[in-house]
């Protein structure tokens, strides 16, 4: 079977992005926002999901990063949805419950067509290192309408605003891998529908 691959570019007056995933990867990023703690994040998507990514982003940081995070998230998003095609024999539904340290995270994904996130958390810091906290629910609204899934995130339990926001990447990362990998007993796609 062909690695599922997708590149996508977009270019507006306050971003220029292009992207390539392959959800059949190993884990392997070239990632460069120019928001380092953004970049951390994206490896960790990357490698724990074990997706190969990568990653260029000229955005106007001397505004803010909002555009830069925000629109890196609808690149993701259009990304995951073109590499998934069809899905046809992909599982769809994917969920993790993901701890680190203190902190534990639930994802759950649903590959449907349906737009929809819901998250669950508050940050008591207004950035980790120079990526503004706010950001973290923007970046996964994006992703969420842009691939047209279902994205549930949820703190269990947690303190540092760090590995919360780690956690939810990584969990995210695990829960898509679930949802886009195949199981032979589907035949067609996942759904009483016929299509999603």
């Amino acid at each position: 079977m062909e690695n599922r691959t997708a590149s996508v570019e977009r270019v507006t007056k306050e971003t220029k992005i292009r992207m390539t995933l392959n959800l059949d990867g190993t884990g392997k990023s070239d990632i460069h926002t120019g928001i380092g703690f953004f970049d951390h994040m994206l490896d960790g998507f990357a490698r724990h999901g074990f997706f190969d990514l990568s990653v260029s982003v000229d955005g106007d940081l001397d505004v803010d990063g909002h555009h830069t995070i925000e629109d890196t998230g609808i690149v993701l998003g259009t990304a995951i949805r073109e590499a998934v095609g069809d899905k046809q024999g992909i599982r769809r539904y994917g969920d993790r419950i993901l701890p680190m340290d203190e902190t534990l995270v639930l994802s759950a994904v649903d590959l449907c067509g349906r737009p929809y996130l819901s998250f669950q958390t508050e940050f008591t810091r207004e950035k980790v290192g120079e990526m503004e906290t706010e950001m973290v629910k923007e970046f996964f609204y994006a992703v969420s309408y842009a691939a047209q899934m279902n994205l549930h995130i949820k703190v269990l339990d947690g303190g540092n605003n760090h590995h919360i926001i780690e956690a939810m990447f990584k969990a995210f990362a695990k829960a898509l891998d679930e949802a886009t990998s195949f199981d032979p007993r589907i035949a067609g796609v996942l759904s009483t529908k016929g299509s999603l």
